[in-house]
């Protein structure tokens, strides 16, 4: 890791009085909403349901937070937002409120409090509030509908996977038809989806809070938003947390994430084909005999269900194609689920069963078995295509996909194919905000080094750009999201310390792989 003490020398007043503040002992904290900022009414949350794999606590408490359409605007129409938060369980340690970031765009920071809250909330020995939002237009907020086709919301469509051979020719014709009903059918609220805004709702929720300062853990996506927010409110922020971040480039933000993950694959398919060709599985499960042979057996099976794609069982499921296949794979890619359970088995055995067997498909399906909902699907695709300008040249995207499938074959030239940001009206909403090293040095980043989303490169180039503001956790681990979600104990212990304590290590560190 390059050095940055140049940086540090112009940051040396910043830094020093934020590390007294992030060491200082923990302390009661006044609450009073700012003036002419919306209260919150906190009721009693709905349980989740039952099989959700949410905590189903009704400790949670819920409310709605309504924020401007248009910021250039206060006073015109207004969006709902959805908050929950989960109360310290111990007011004498409290210290503050810590937000969830959730990942996406177009994750529900709702569910992720239902997943994550009570865990971080002991983790943290009830040092926080633990609060989080669903982003305008998803989840409980105002919902965004670009009145899509079930058929363009099935995810490996929604996803540019290309046709067999390369052809991005469907892949045209599918995103200038998203656009065109973006258009036509998502109105101001769809236009008003972007990580600005999404940012400008975060500090309108510090404020109805009565909080001077909030911490904050954001993943994946919400590592960009954390790093935004930072930026635009930088009094504003306590212990700050980036799990699993991308390079925040602002001539590219989603556009160079998205092209960043055909590296990611080949980083992580190691351990998968590890896992596949371990002579400890069974025959349903083992992929091939060697290693280094499991890549080939995959590209093989992949090409042979382009050709003639296979149908399941149950009859609910969308036909096996070769895209799906893939996106099965990336997906599996995401988790550290190594058991017999978990997501390596899963995507194992559909490999194996599309090779060796005839008929309809007996194994699990591990793709969801209907499109995307409506909303989801909104502000997938608004905030990609509000946030930064993407090239129009259909031509320019047949070249990347034709030399990113030949250089990264798991991935088919997915990553960099064409996205209806390609014929999006109006383009960016706003010029994206560029990540400076000026600010106080309150930042912590985690990062698995082979994460098959946002690989551990586009970290460093967000490492970079922070300079002395943060210090860098490498995990010598795979999978998509860190802190409390691989079970590496070293580097749980880091984000814990960081947040319970303020204390960060004196320079990046990595943590060594510890046994599944």
């Amino acid at each position: 890791m390059r050095s940055f003490h140049r940086k540090a020398l112009l940051l040396a007043l910043s830094t020093t009085a934020c590390a007294a503040a992030l060491t200082a002992p923990a302390q009661a904290r006044p609450q009073t909403p700012e003036p002419g900022t919306a209260s919150l009414n906190w009721q009693p949350c709905e349980p989740a349901p039952a099989g959700s794999g949410t905590d189903r606590s009704p400790v949670r408490e819920c409310a709605t937070l309504s924020v401007p359409l248009d910021y250039a605007a206060p006073g015109g129409p207004q969006a709902d937002i959805a908050v929950a938060r989960l109360r310290s369980d111990r007011p004498e340690a409290r210290r503050g409120t810590l937000l969830l970031i959730p990942g996406g765009p177009g994750g529900s920071g709702r569910d992720r409090l239902a997943r994550k809250g009570a865990e971080l909330r002991e983790r943290t020995g009830g040092a926080y509030d633990v609060v989080s939002l669903d982003p305008r237009g998803v989840g409980g907020s105002s919902k965004a509908d670009c009145r899509l086709t079930d058929d363009d919301r099935e995810l490996t469509h929604l996803r540019p996977w290309p046709g067999p051979g390369g052809d991005i020719t469907e892949n045209v014709a599918r995103a200038r038809r998203v656009a065109q009903a973006c258009a036509r059918d998502g109105g101001a609220l769809l236009r008003s989806m972007s990580t600005a805004n999404e940012v400008r709702d975060i500090d309108r929720l510090r404020q109805a809070l009565g909080e001077e300062k909030l911490s904050a853990w954001g993943v994946s996506y919400g590592t960009y938003v954390a790093a935004v927010y930072a930026q635009k409110y930088p009094q504003h922020t306590d212990r700050w947390v980036l799990d699993s971040t991308g390079d925040p480039d602002p001539s590219r933000v989603e556009r160079g994430w998205s092209a960043n993950m055909s590296s990611g694959a080949d980083d992580r398919f190691p351990d998968f084909a590890r896992w596949a060709a371990d002579p400890a599985r069974d025959t349903a499960h083992r992929v091939a005999g060697r290693v280094e042979d499991v890549r080939r057996e995959f590209l093989a099976v992949a090409e042979k269900l382009d050709a003639n794609p296979r149908g399941f069982q149950d009859a609910g499921h969308f036909p096996l194609t070769g895209n799906r296949l893939r996106q099965a794979l990336q997906q599996a890619l995401y988790s550290e689920g190594t058991g017999e359970e978990g997501t390596f088995a899963r995507v194992s055995a559909l490999i194996v069963a599309a090779r060796d067997t005839t008929g309809p498909l007996t194994v699990p399906d591990p793709l969801p078995a209907g499109p995307i909902s409506q909303d989801q699907a909104a502000v997938l695709v608004a905030t990609l295509c509000n946030d930064v300008n993407w090239p129009r040249s259909v031509g320019s995207y047949a070249r990347d996909v034709a030399a990113d499938r030949i250089r990264h074959p798991l991935t088919a030239g997915m990553p960099v194919g064409i996205l209806p940001c390609a014929f999006w009206k109006g383009g960016a909403t706003e010029k994206p905000t560029r990540i400076t090293a000026e600010g106080p040095s309150n930042i912590l980043m985690i990062q698995n080094l082979r994460d098959p989303s946002t690989p551990h490169r586009g970290a460093l180039k967000m490492r970079e750009a922070l300079g002395d503001r943060t210090r860098l956790v490498t995990v010598d681990a795979g999978g998509h999201g860190s802190y409390l979600g691989n079970g590496n104990a070293c580097g749980d212990r880091e984000v814990t310390d960081f947040l319970t304590e303020g204390t960060r290590p004196d320079q990046d560190k990595v943590c060594a792989a510890e046994p599944a």
